[in-house]
């Protein structure tokens, strides 16, 4: 029975039949116990079932059966993957007592070959995460040469996923995209084990999409979405491909589509996801801002914060939508003075619609010269697109109404180009504010009209409040006193039972009100009418 559920596991395994796998390899190591190696293949189909501290488990107990045998190879490769685990979870004093074991096991070895490169993965990954990536970029640069020397296609992935993550900090982006598209051509090719592909996968999507490479982001998360639907039973990874996928979607103005994947990515964090711990609910945050129910969105950036990650631009920016402008200018300001440069110029559009909003135009200019200098004499369609709507923003509130329509249409334009409808119509509106600057009326409203319909298709209330507020089109039909305490109420997010109480009305008399707002203000949402609540200072 037990040498059958044996057979049976690792048949499942090589299958990628990873429930099946599990069940049957747990039901053999509970009955007789399993030997290292198969702890070790226990160890990988746990982690990938979303279990990982059973899978730390089981691993440390794969490294004492290989010690315990004399086989050194086998621990220290078994140390090597238990500190690369234990930095995904967040110990880092346990992977540095795992890294040292591997590295005095390997320093005995005659030849060790391609272990002498792997048991230094997790060091060169702590010294990013130390935040020295020059130190980082050395041992992977190191390690990366093992592997060639050696042809281990998957060592060569890994190390390249850590040295362009150490060339991106440092400022080599381009040289830093090299290397991931070197260790996804492996993964491409079938080259690397199941873990390390997705870790590798998730890693450089998420920095395609910081770096606003769409192009890069889409061929990559295609390609994993492709790798987890051949694994339907896989856990780990699958909710934060729907996260990354999200994002994407958002970035391209595809809302509809961005909602089911991030959906998806919080019910598979839920499932056992540990890695979609932020990226789940920070995507839910970002559609609900945009989509102006700000509640929501406050309390999804707060589940995002609790996994230890900073759920920036996203929250400063949220700040500045509910009105607290001050509070936005200086959580946009404390966060891009701690980090790398790369992420800083992931933060620098957001710090320019702060500051702008702040009326620090000084500020949100010197913003605009860094974005346009760390793009480089290359820079991305998309990060192309990001600058011109950004300097063009910046000449509008400079008073160069010309300038700033020369520098809106160019936004207009690289926008189109890379089918992000939303932001697209954002810089409309900034032409538009031009033209009308400039005397030109009807093609001023000819923008804003077009701005207009995209945010309505997409449900975007606060930028149609504020498009409203620039173009003084208000429907028709001011609030009664009553309808504004209604609405400032339905602001603070309470439901049509909690006003009445609140009113003494009764619930049916609050949903006739409500819908006598929404008509009034051209609205279709509570989230809408919270959006305008905010815009109008009604709260």
């Amino acid at each position: 029975m037990t040498s059958s559920a044996l057979e049976a596991g690792r048949a499942a395994a090589a299958e990628r039949r990873w429930a099946d796998a599990y069940e049957r390899l747990s039901v053999a190591d509970a009955v007789d116990g399993l030997g290292a190696a198969d702890l070790e293949l226990l160890a990988e189909v746990t982690l990938l079932r979303g279990e990982p501290q059973e899978a730390v488990d089981a691993l440390s107990r794969a490294y004492e059966a290989h010690l315990a045998a004399g086989r050194t190879v086998g621990a220290a490769r078994a140390a090597g993957w238990l500190s690369l685990w234990l930095i995904e979870l967040g110990d880092f004093s346990r992977c540095v007592v795992w890294a040292s074991r591997a590295m005095h096991l390997v320093k005995a070895m005659e030849q060790p070959g391609a272990l002498a490169g792997f048991v230094r993965l997790a060091p060169a990954v702590a010294q990013l995460g130390s935040g020295d990536p020059a130190e980082a970029r050395r041992i992977s640069e190191e390690v990366l040469a093992i592997g060639e020397q050696a042809d281990d296609r998957e060592l060569i992935a890994n190390a390249s996923l850590c040295l362009g993550k150490s060339l991106i900090e440092l400022g080599e982006v381009a040289e830093g995209f090299a290397c991931f598209d070197r260790a996804m051509s492996s993964i491409a090719a079938g080259e690397v084990t199941p873990v390390a592909s997705g870790v590798v996968a998730c890693a450089v999507i998420s920095d395609a999409l910081m770096a606003s490479d769409l192009e890069r982001a889409a061929a990559w998360t295609a390609a994993l979405d492709e790798w987890c639907r051949g694994q339907p039973e896989l856990v780990t990874f699958s909710g934060q491909r729907h996260a990354l996928e999200a994002a994407l979607l958002i970035a391209r103005g595809a809302w509809a589509e961005a909602d089911t994947a991030a959906e998806l990515a919080l019910s598979r964090f839920r499932a056992g996801d540990y890695r979609a711990v932020y990226g789940a609910p920070y995507q839910l945050a970002e559609l609900a801002r945009l989509r102006g129910a700000f509640h929501s969105a406050e309390a999804s950036y707060r589940r995002a914060g609790e996994s230890g990650w900073e759920p920036q631009p996203g929250l400063a920016l949220l700040h500045l939508a509910a009105g607290r402008t001050r509070q936005a200018q200086d959580e946009i300001r404390r966060i891009a003075a701690g980090v790398d440069p790369f992420t800083r110029r992931y933060l620098l559009p957001a710090v320019v619609e702060i500051e702008l909003a702040a009326g620090d135009v000084g500020a949100a200019g010197r913003a605009v010269a860094e974005l346009r200098e760390s793009g480089g004499p290359m820079p991305t369609p998309t990060l192309q697109a990001i600058i011109a709507a950004a300097e063009a923003r910046v000449l509008l509130a400079e008073d160069d109404a010309a300038a700033a329509l020369d520098a809106a249409r160019a936004a207009v334009d690289a926008w189109r180009a890379t089918g992000a409808t939303y932001e697209l119509a954002r810089s409309r509106v900034v032409a538009g504010r031009a033209l009308a600057a400039l005397g030109d009326r009807d093609a001023a409203e000819a923008e804003f009209r077009g701005a207009r319909e995209v945010f309505r298709a997409l449900g975007a209330d606060p930028a149609l409040a504020e498009l409203a507020g620039l173009t003084g089109d208000r429907p028709s039909g001011a609030l009664t006193a009553r309808e504004v305490e209604v609405l400032r109420l339905v602001s603070t997010g309470l439901t049509n039972r909690a006003i009445g109480e609140r009113l003494s009305l009764s619930e049916k008399t609050v949903a006739r009100h409500l819908s006598n707002i929404f008509g009034k203000l051209g609205l279709s949402s509570r989230a809408g009418a919270t959006a305008y609540a905010y815009e109008n200072g009604l709260v």
